[in-house]
């Protein structure tokens, strides 16, 4: 029976989207058949208020920040995320890691 998959979708301000799909990609993820580091990306603008007791990478506490973010979409085995999640945290420059985590069907 094939392993479980799941998809990763993290967002991540642009200047720091490649070390954190490196990152992710070391760690396991993106690997389909004999490719390693398929990922897919689409770019927008992530919207946030730091809040009093926050530590913002960017931004000011109290006051609305908008950051062109890049969209990463990748693939793994379910049994290797604890281990990705953890190089995605280790990498990415945010205090507060904005992803999402789907159980893939094949």
């Amino acid at each position: 029976m094939p392993e479980a998959r799941v998809k990763l979708i993290v967002n991540v301000p642009v200047e720091s989207a490649d070390a954190v799909r490196e990152a992710i990609a070391a760690a396991g993820a993106g690997r389909i058949g004999n490719y390693s580091s398929c990922s897919f990306s689409v770019t927008g603008k992530g919207r946030f208020l730091p809040l009093d007791g926050a530590n913002p990478t960017i931004g000011t506490v109290g006051k609305i920040e908008v950051v062109e973010e890049e969209q990463i979409g990748i693939t793994c085995e379910k049994e290797a995320l604890p281990a990705i999640l953890e190089a995605m945290k280790v990498a990415h420059p945010y205090e507060e890691v904005a992803y999402e985590v789907y159980d893939l069907a094949n």
